[in-house]
């Protein structure tokens, strides 16, 4: 181990290739700003807890959100910078091990608690007679706690899997065959995530087409139409964020064994954009967020008129 240490240093066993370093300087120009967009986040929310002593529903799991992506960014981003300037440092026992488990942690954690939060739209804006759709209603403030841990209970059994499966994967020759049950449980647990979030976003979808057309057919001019129709499209925005992400996810899967760089740094592209996007439109939506981006922002603006 002392040996494979000493090589992660030589520049005689490898050098980074321009191609390398360019992949990298993408990737960082991509990572940093999400970070600092998901990192907002969580100090605003953070702050507000403390001033407030408390957070609702809608803040909790933006909260949790921000922390996982951020993490999730910054492990990305490790491993993308060892694995193209010092990729020997991967052979270290158990850095590869360590920061592919941290990472699924994070990741799955992102999915599930998005998936948490399209759920909890759904739930709190769309409008059911339906028994059990309103006795969801009335107890979503007391689950979305609980459902926060088993996503992070379960993000952290995910982890720990993936760790085992690389442990065993790199001291044998066939690796692929250990990496058949990660993979299963991988794409499982993202395919039933997506089918939660159409469900949620189809039933929304339904629940305020109707609602505009009921108000349409009684000539009404509410001021929550225009409501309605902002809620329509943010869930139409993270409908169609989610599924470029879903299938990015999937040619991970795909190609992971098959070195076609140009689509798995395509991918990665994608992967790496997608929480700072769709968390940045998030700060979009939540008024209190905004107010205070806006409000940074022209403090900035003013220091540097300055």
């Amino acid at each position: 181990n002392i040996q494979i240490i000493k090589t992660c240093h030589s520049p005689q066993l490898y050098n980074a290739t321009s191609y390398d370093t360019t992949i990298v300087a993408i990737i960082t120009l991509v990572v940093f700003p999400g970070m600092w967009i998901n990192a907002f986040i969580v100090c605003v929310l953070c702050i507000g807890w403390i001033k407030k002593k408390t957070l609702n529903s809608n803040e909790k799991i933006l909260l949790l959100l921000g922390c996982s992506r951020f993490s999730s960014l910054c492990f990305s981003w490790i491993y993308a910078f060892i694995s193209k300037i010092y990729p020997y440092c991967l052979l270290v026992h158990p850095i590869f091990q360590l920061l592919q488990g941290a990472y699924t942690v994070s990741n799955c954690s992102n999915i599930w608690v998005s998936a948490c939060l399209c759920v909890f739209y759904c739930i709190k804006i769309a409008s059911f007679r339906n028994s059990f759709f309103i006795y969801l209603k009335v107890k979503i403030d007391r689950m979305v706690p609980w459902l926060l841990l088993g996503s992070v209970i379960f993000s952290m059994i995910t982890g720990i899997l993936v760790y085992n499966t690389i442990d065993k994967a790199v001291s044998t020759i066939r690796i692929e065959e250990h990496f058949y049950l990660s993979n299963f449980v991988t794409g499982f647990s993202h395919a039933a995530l997506f089918t939660a979030v159409i469900f949620s976003a189809l039933f929304l979808l339904f629940s305020l087409w109707r609602h505009k057309r009921r108000m349409e057919t009684n000539c009404m001019n509410s001021p929550s139409m225009e409501a309605h129709i902002k809620a329509m499209k943010s869930i139409l925005f993270f409908f169609i964020m989610y599924s470029i992400n879903f299938m990015s996810l999937i040619l991970t899967l795909v190609y992971a064994t098959k070195y076609n760089n140009h689509v798995i740094f395509l991918v990665l592209l994608i992967q790496h954009a997608y929480p700072g996007v769709h968390s940045l439109f998030l700060i979009f939506s939540n008024p209190k967020l905004e107010k205070t981006l806006l409000r940074v922002l022209s403090c900035m603006k003013h220091k540097r008129q300055q």
